[in-house]
């Protein structure tokens, strides 16, 4: 039996649903990660979550993959209570909970947080405005486009967020190089995030995509690379095609965001082009590219590349955007229920948040 862990303020806790994980549970977790040495977050189950919410998009080894993902997460741990559990922040040394600055609910209409706020021990940070699972589900059940970044302004704009999606494990050093390519026809790189990378004496490993809902089988396809990459000293770019290209649920700068917060990325550059070549290999440093298990559709994109291509396979190699748009749709009628019942928890959140 290993040994309890020795209850500490620099242990902080997190715990969620984490469906559909995008950057604003990344941003949550970040934040966090600044408040102390370690992060622990409580992966809630699936029967929690559709007793408490409603039903899950993503299940729970589906989500536990997404959050062990983040560079800025120490350890996840599934089946954490809905209701958050001092026992359980003990058992694993952590003394703060932290949450935004949302109010969440269980199934009775009562604050999720209340054990620990009534023993002090709760921080709050500041939830990040504009993403949520659940707007993420109505997107793609309107169909909705309005989101799309329009002009190169908008990426400009999410700069600073990008230097802190872009930080190191402490969520503080900075670490990830961030590019974009602001041709529409070629390649010409704008650098927007400095980084700080070791040096990769056998060049890096290139990958692209469109990265959109940043789901388990593209996180367990980077996992595989950055092992490979680590074994071979080479780092790991990841090129993320335009919205026009690829008509994502995501815009261009929440895929960014979301690849820039996984720890098996070194570089990432925005808006690349459908087709690599071999002009564009040779300025970014990259002498191997891998794809996934799936046929690279409708065209072979890297047929312009001479350096050498290869395919990689693994346990989540049927999981695909595509996937996870069917789930939704397939079940329209629950998830449009989770939907009203979650508009009418949040007028009951907000009343409580008042009070706070």
């Amino acid at each position: 039996m290993a040994e309890p862990i020795q209850k500490n303020t620099d242990r902080i806790w997190v715990d969620g649903c984490f469906d559909f994980t995008h950057h604003g549970h990344a941003g949550a977790m970040l934040q966090a990660r600044q408040l102390g040495k370690a992060l622990v977050v409580g992966v809630h189950s699936d029967e929690d979550i559709a007793l408490n919410k409603g039903p899950v998009v993503m299940r729970l080894d589906e989500r536990m993959k997404a959050v062990e993902a983040c560079r800025w997460v120490t350890e996840a741990v599934p089946n954490a209570p809905y209701v958050t559990d001092p026992a359980w922040m003990d058992k694993y040394g952590c003394y703060y909970a932290v949450h935004g600055d949302d109010i969440t609910t269980d199934a009775s209409g009562q604050d999720a947080y209340r054990v620990v706020k009534n023993l002090h021990r709760f921080l709050l940070v500041k939830r990040t405005e504009g993403i949520s699972t659940t707007g993420l589900v109505q997107r793609l059940l309107d169909g909705s486009r309005d989101h799309y970044v329009q002009n190169i302004d908008s990426i400009m704009s999410a700069v600073p967020w990008f230097e802190r999606y872009a930080s190191a494990a402490d969520g503080r050093s900075p670490l990830v190089q961030v590019d974009l390519n602001l041709s529409q026809t070629g390649f010409e790189l704008r650098n927007l995030v400095k980084g700080d990378l070791p040096t990769y004496p056998n060049g890096c490993i290139y990958l692209d995509g469109s990265w959109d809902l940043f789901h388990t089988g593209q996180i367990e396809f980077l996992r595989r690379v950055g092992e490979i990459a680590q074994q071979s000293q080479k780092g790991v770019i990841v090129g993320i095609f335009s919205d026009a290209d690829c008509e994502p649920v995501m815009n261009l700068i929440e895929r960014g965001l979301c690849v820039m917060q996984c720890r098996y990325v070194s570089r990432v550059i925005l808006n690349v082009p459908l087709y690599a070549t071999d002009a564009m290999s040779a300025q970014i440093g990259a002498n191997e590219v891998y794809h996934g298990a799936r046929p690279v559709e409708p065209i072979n994109r890297y047929s312009r590349l001479s350096c050498p291509v290869n395919q990689i396979d693994h346990d989540y190699r049927d999981m695909s955007t595509e996937t996870i748009i069917d789930r939704v749709r397939s079940n329209r009628l629950q998830y449009e229920e989770r939907q009203k019942r979650k508009n009418a928890k949040a007028a009951v959140e907000a009343a409580l948040g008042q009070t706070a």
